[in-house]
């Protein structure tokens, strides 16, 4: 059977990521998070300070982009520069900047080039905001995830608490009202519903049923 790419987009805390791994699981595919890339190098820029509250030191993280290496291990878990990074990119800190590293035209061609050569051969779910209308706009497959904003709140100040993260709910929903505002305005590579997505809606539908609904989509662009 052909292996096919699947586009899985929407803004944050939607259920990308849950729902772009169990399709990965089911149908044997790679799985990659095009958000933690993004992650990944606003913790680098963190770690070197080029970025804080006030200021954003831009010139000197285009003039590093050439060493700085952005890949996954056998587990589809990000490693910046060779080492796991998985639990320090899903930070609050990383999350309140990575919107200012994310729309930058420079940043988004270095990581785009990556996302596209990752996904060359085929059989793979990539989840992201651009997927689907600017990495790969010809896939075979393409969703959109939806959920309120404030389901969407709810569900990441669980999981930062649950990480054990001190982090107020309403410190959460501002930080991701900043982010739509800045992913859905940016010049470059917008947050859009490609014209031939799917939408599906995760407000109230549980990751079972969300996976059975795809997977019925994805078996028609097989055959």
């Amino acid at each position: 059977m052909k292996k096919i790419t699947i586009t899985i987009d929407g803004a944050s805390s939607t259920g990308k990521s849950t729902l772009a791994k169990r399709i990965a699981h089911h149908m044997g595919y790679t799985y990659i998070d095009s958000g933690a890339m993004y992650r990944a190098l606003t913790l680098y820029a963190i770690r070197n300070q080029y970025i804080g509250e006030d200021y954003f030191n831009k010139e000197q993280l285009i003039k590093e982009l050439p060493g700085i290496s952005i890949d996954f291990d056998p587990n589809d878990s990000i490693t910046l520069n060779g080492m796991l990074v998985e639990d320090e990119i899903r930070s609050m800190e990383v999350a309140d900047h990575v919107s200012t590293i994310a729309k930058e035209p420079i940043f988004r061609k270095f990581l785009v080039a990556k996302q596209r050569e990752l996904g060359l051969e085929g059989g793979v779910v990539m989840d992201g905001r651009d997927i689907g209308s600017v990495v790969f706009p010809d896939a075979e497959m393409k969703f959109y995830l939806v959920a309120s904003a404030e389901t969407r709140a709810v569900r990441r100040f669980r999981e930062l608490r649950d990480k054990g993260e001190r982090v107020s709910p309403k410190a959460v929903f501002q930080n991701l009202a900043k982010r739509d505002a800045i992913d859905s305005t940016r010049k470059d590579s917008p947050l859009i519903k490609p014209v031939d997505a799917i939408e599906l809606n995760s407000e109230n539908a549980s990751e079972d049923h969300l996976l059975n609904i795809a997977i019925d989509h994805i078996q028609t662009r097989l055959h």
